[in-house]
């Protein structure tokens, strides 16, 4: 029997010298792998081939991971099996990467609790199992490669485009509260000079641009808001019920600090919708039919309140 087994510095083949013993699943680590003089006797390394770089490795690492045969993998065990014509059973850590090698590459492969625990002995005492050169700098390449498949996996996450999603509509929710707070302070700061206006003009965004435009309301029947006010009737009944309206008179000063919270509502709306069409557009890219079933909003909502796309 021989043995696959994957190390940070490259593919390594074992040879199995006791096979026979290896239905001692319980006591198998204790007896035969306790320390480096008894796994030599268990198993014996055949062949290494080392990898040439780092990402040679973590192409290597995420083909483990992902269980894929790798090219060199397979060229590995055609060079050291097939080429020899050698008919021992490989064993393997992963069932569906046995499945792909014996598909591929006619190599009978075996993978059970046995295995598992051999390959946990043969872990134990890799140092000194590989031996040479490779053993001495092993603990640097671990860490190394651990740091590169993890940059990679990041980098390379295809769930990171949800996260796009999760956050627009998490910063969309917030705004919505800032720009509803800010409104109805100004409605209210405002209502002190000009009462009526907050039941003539609905829309938070008009209301502020329409302060911004006019000031003290005796400006009113002065300023021309077509483009602020689509409806002309709204804009006669604004510049009317200013010339009778109830409200205190105002100083410089607060209409002053009025006026830059107006500035605050108006930017932050802008940008709601600068965001909203973004949100629009990655929905459309990333979740079409989800968004022609619920919308954007709701689809986006159900999206960061799984997790990911592929949660839900």
């Amino acid at each position: 029997m021989l043995l696959l087994f994957e190390t940070p510095a490259g593919y390594a083949l074992f040879k199995v010298l006791q096979p026979g013993k290896l239905s001692d699943v319980t006591s198998m680590w204790e007896t035969y792998f306790k320390t480096p003089e008894l796994a030599s006797s268990m198993v014996k390394l055949k062949s290494f081939s080392a990898f040439a770089s780092t990402t040679e490795a973590v192409v290597a690492a995420t083909s483990i991971i992902d269980s894929t045969l790798d090219k060199n993998l397979k060229k590995f065990l055609k060079k050291n099996i097939v080429s020899k014509e050698i008919a021992d059973e490989l064993a393997v850590a992963d069932i569906k990467l046995g499945g792909l090698i014996k598909e591929k590459l006619d190599i009978k492969c075996v993978c059970n609790d046995s295995i598992n625990e051999l390959y946990r002995g043969v872990r134990s005492q890799m140092d000194a199992l590989l031996g040479g050169a490779e053993s001495g700098s092993l603990k640097s390449m671990q860490l190394g490669l651990s740091h590169s498949l993890s940059r990679y996996k990041l980098k390379f996450s295809a769930d990171k485009v949800d996260i796009m999603i999760v956050q627009a509509i998490g910063l969309l929710d917030d705004l919505d509260k800032e720009i509803n707070i800010y409104a109805m302070r100004v409605r209210e700061w405002y209502g002190w000079h000009f009462p009526e206006m907050a039941k003539i003009i609905n829309d938070n965004m008009m209301f502020a641009k329409c302060v911004l435009r006019m000031g003290m309301r005796i400006n009113c029947k002065t300023c021309d808001f077509s483009d602020i006010l689509a409806d002309e009737a709204v804009e006669e009944t604004l510049k009317k019920t200013a010339e009778t309206s109830m409200g205190t008179e105002i100083s410089e000063l607060d209409l002053l600090n009025i006026k830059a919270l107006c500035d605050q509502v108006v930017s932050l709306s802008e940008y709601r919708l600068q965001l909203f069409d973004y949100l629009k557009n990655r929905m459309a890219a990333i979740a079409p039919n989800l968004t022609m079933m619920v919308g954007e909003l709701v689809g986006a909502r159900l999206i960061a309140h799984s997790g990911s796309l592929l949660n839900l």
